[in-house]
């Protein structure tokens, strides 16, 4: 009689869709200047309630992906209300892209980096520039009061002015705090939409699929999972939105050998999946099942782990080992896990199979973050 497990997701499916993060200086469409023109002409629509809960609806069906509190801008105008990874079901009558075309029939377009005036290539701009409306804490919004409209002023900064709609010279301090009081939408650079989120890749799927294992093996099959995550600080200043945070876990999954020669059949592998910390999520636990050893065996002996926040930079890895046991003796398997340039690294080392044994369901500190593993 074979034996099946039944398990969420491979190492394979767990890799993301891309596997660099889009810099937020790579295109000078993207730096303070562009996006502090966006902000200023939104500010200048006669934006309604239609509007807000075409933004509204957009950040929450990007929030419910798993992404951060995001509408694109390259969604804003093909696809007014869609969120990152789902198109909008509801129809606008008169979409925010709609006054922005009547507002540049009649009012010069803002310079583009070409130092074109022309409204069909500022449009063109925008839906290639990366750029995005952020709203934090959407969650609270009370469904009627009009957002105050201002930009990431890049550099770390943690204040910046803002405008009113309707009213755009009149400039008001913009701080994380107020945006907690009052809603806030920030002109920003998109970040993680290229990423697959865990929430993303299993919609619509089955919870997992099975694997079939020989008879002769007695050995009884567990998974390595994270429970939940937890950040317990900002990585980022606010105007950036979120953090995004990479598990990566390299181990050999599956080992069952006897011998040395054996020994030379098996590779490690490199899981890894993205979680997306919004600012509201500060301190919270983030539950989810990801499976990081989906056959851990009793010759495991050590895994490398690595958690990065992402910042990009060139593509990188960090040089390092996982071990197995063949007869108590234990040999060492060399793994290059990749990373950015400028990724903050949380935490990195190696965990031994003892750790997860005796630690099991049980939440532990990793630099400035909180891990529930699970062994079962």
């Amino acid at each position: 009689m074979k034996r099946y497990l039944s398990f969420l997701v491979s190492a394979s499916m767990l890799l993301c869709a891309s596997c660099g993060k889009n810099s937020v200086e790579t295109d000078p469409s993207t730096i303070p200047g562009p996006r502090r023109d966006l902000a200023e002409l939104l500010s200048r629509l006669p934006i309604g309630e239609e509007q807000m809960n075409e933004v509204y609806d957009a950040v929450e069906t990007s929030s419910s992906n798993g992404y951060d509190e995001e509408y694109l801008m390259s969604d804003l105008l093909s696809a007014p209300g869609s969120g990152v990874g789902t198109k909008a079901s509801t129809e606008y009558s008169r979409p925010i892209r709609a006054l922005i075309e009547e507002y540049l029939a009649t009012h010069p377009a803002p310079v583009t980096k070409a130092g074109a005036a022309d409204a069909q290539e500022y449009l063109d701009m925008l839906q290639s520039s990366g750029m995005q409306i952020y709203w934090p804490y959407s969650e609270d919004w009370d469904g009627s009061t009009a957002p105050v409209i201002t930009f990431d002023p890049g550099n770390g900064a943690e204040s910046n002015y803002g405008f009113r709609i309707g009213n755009p010279d009149e400039e008001i301090l913009v701080t994380e705090a107020y945006a907690r009081e009052h809603p806030v939408w920030v002109v920003n650079s998109n970040t993680d939409s290229g990423y697959t989120t865990l929430d993303q890749y299993f919609k619509g799927k089955a919870i997992g699929d099975e694997y079939i294992f020989d008879d002769d093996d007695d050995e009884d099959i567990r998974c390595l999972y994270i429970r939940d995550f937890t950040m317990l600080r900002h990585y980022d200043p606010w105007f950036a939105g979120a953090s995004e945070f990479w598990c990566k876990c390299g181990a050999v999954s599956g080992f069952r050998a006897g011998t040395e020669e054996e020994l030379k059949r098996y590779t490690p592998e490199v899981t890894d999946f993205v979680v997306v910390v919004k600012r509201g999520e500060l301190g919270r636990r983030k539950q989810f099942n990801a499976v990081l050893v989906s056959d851990f065996t009793s010759q495991l002996d050590n895994l490398a782990f690595l958690i990065t926040e992402d910042d990009g930079g060139t593509l990188t890895s960090w040089k390092c080992s996982a071990s197995v046991k063949i007869k108590s003796k234990t040999w060492g398997f060399d793994i290059d896990i990749p990373l950015h340039q400028h990724d903050d690294i949380v935490w990195r080392g190696q965990l031994s199979a003892k750790y997860f044994e005796q630690n099991s369901n049980k939440q532990g500190r990793f630099g400035d973050v909180m891990v529930t593993f699970a062994l079962e």
